[in-house]
């Protein structure tokens, strides 16, 4: 019981530790707080007069909010490869060596302070949405789902960025998760309705994580028919973390072994 109260407490000590240094760095809180923002209101105001929902008849802004969401909050989730990757290359892994820590603690605080850093994130884009028009019809069961279904998007873009972060041997390297990330809701269900792509992008788009994701959301803040994306959408997160945990925590011990 001892330990596992250490190992709570350590955990605790490196999430405060990852977001006092986002928070010392100017240009990453700057980016963790105007980009929800800035790509709200592209979407809404460059991209919303050009673009039609197809057949769900819904206004721009309430088709693209949920898509927004995982952009912002995505996004952050992968620079968590760029951290992790500092870790390794810049000399603070040799630091918690000497130090009674286990070696999981260190990936898993990342992976916390991802998440309460980017569903942050996400709460300022959905803020930026408000003021811009949006209206959502959730209930608080609702909207106790929609901040559980956020989480685990963020969870399970951490665990992959971490797993990306050992994969690499540079911060430079790891960086370049985050395009994929950020430009994975493109080719889905969230910014223009699948339908209206060509065949290979369209069955691309219905069979990728991010369109049951936006689909779900999108029923639960406009109190839409479900269906059985909020299944899928499950099975997908649970899938990728259940997948990248494991393979990431093998990863960080070889590459922390004396």
């Amino acid at each position: 019981m001892s330990g596992v109260l250490t190992a709570a407490a350590d955990l605790r000590r490196l999430v405060v530790r990852d977001l006092r240094r986002e928070v010392r760095v100017l240009d990453g809180l700057i980016v963790n707080t105007a980009l929800p923002v800035i790509i709200m209101v592209l979407f809404v105001y460059v991209f919303g007069g050009a673009i039609t929902t197809g057949s769900s008849g819904l206004a721009y802004i309430d088709f693209v909010v949920p898509a927004v969401l995982l952009m912002s909050g995505g996004y952050g989730a992968a620079l968590t490869a760029v951290n992790i990757a500092g870790d390794m290359t810049g000399g603070m892994i040799d630091r918690f060596r000497t130090l009674p820590i286990g070696g999981w603690v260190v990936p898993a605080g990342h992976v916390v302070a991802s998440v309460l850093r980017n569903v942050a994130a996400c709460g300022f884009a959905l803020l930026a949405a408000v003021v811009l028009g949006f209206r959502p019809d959730a209930s608080l069961a609702d909207w106790g789902l929609v901040l559980a279904l956020v989480a685990g998007y963020v969870l399970a873009m951490s665990s992959l960025a971490v797993l990306w972060g050992l994969l690499v041997k540079s911060t430079q390297a790891a960086g370049a998760f985050s395009f994929v990330v950020l430009f994975l809701p493109y080719l889905s269900d969230g910014v223009v309705p699948a339908e209206t792509m060509p065949a290979v992008l369209r069955d691309f788009a219905y069979n990728q994580p991010v369109t049951p994701v936006v689909a779900t959301l999108r029923s639960l803040l406009l109190d839409l028919p479900m269906g059985s994306s909020g299944v899928v959408a499950a099975v997908w997160l649970a899938g990728v973390v259940a997948v990248s945990a494991p393979i990431a925590a093998v990863l960080f011990r070889r590459r922390t072994a004396a």
